[in-house]
């Protein structure tokens, strides 16, 4: 199993992002703490709606910049990944039950947009894919990890994690700001990203998407930022 450096990717907490960021700093609206576990109605609805599907394809957030979170840093960005051996780690520290649920769903091969969250910049970094499926999170169970659960057992445990592993940088970094235009538009249109879940599960670090959310992210890639 490959071990990480130094980072986490569900920290507790809100994103200072507004309504797209991993579970960070408690300053502006965001995600909710991973502790909590109850979603609005709208939430809900669109959890439902995700459930009904099992989803191939998937955006994972996850801090490109230094934050101290009871001592240890948790910066882990899509350049962190590439420097691992063989480019793979284990995407640990996601406390948050539907968020777990999605990695728990996610299967061999599967890809995800790498996303930066919590940043000057928040946006698409690149793709990864899945390369081992999920089994229990060891963050769970050690004392000095920030993300550790004292209600967890060993043999029952709460928390998973998967291993993704790095696939390659997109042709150009797609921002937040730039995702929310178009998913602005298709929803008046009807267009792939009316109910992106960026916008609709913004609380979570651990995303669902279909596979015209996909494409079309891809196909702007190809195309002058809007």
């Amino acid at each position: 199993m490959p071990r990480p450096r130094k980072r986490l990717h569900g920290t507790a907490g809100q994103d200072k992002e507004g309504p797209a960021g991993k579970r960070t700093k408690a300053k502006n609206p965001g995600e909710a703490p991973a502790t909590m576990e109850k979603s609005s109605p709208r939430e809900t609805s669109a959890l439902k709606k995700c459930g009904n599907n099992v989803s191939s394809y998937w955006l994972m957030k996850s801090e490109p910049e230094s934050r101290l979170e009871k001592g240890v840093d948790v910066k882990f960005s899509i350049e962190d990944l590439q420097a691992e051996p063989k480019q793979m780690t284990c995407w640990d520290g996601v406390r948050n039950y539907q968020a777990r649920n999605f990695l728990r769903a996610m299967k061999l091969g599967q890809e995800a947009f790498f996303y930066h969250s919590n940043c000057k910049e928040p946006g698409i970094a690149g793709l990864v894919k899945i390369v081992k499926e999920a089994y229990p999170d060891h963050t769970q169970f050690e004392k000095s990890n920030p993300h550790y659960d004292p209600s967890s057992k060993k043999d029952n445990p709460k928390w998973s994690m998967v291993d993704v592993q790095f696939v390659r940088m997109m042709k150009r970094f797609i921002p937040l700001a730039e995702l929310r235009t178009h998913h602005q538009a298709h929803k008046a249109t009807g267009g792939p990203l009316q109910n992106m879940a960026l916008f609709t599960l913004q609380r979570l670090s651990v995303q669902p998407l279909t596979r015209e959310e996909f494409d079309f992210i891809l196909s702007l890639e190809e195309k002058e930022p809007s």
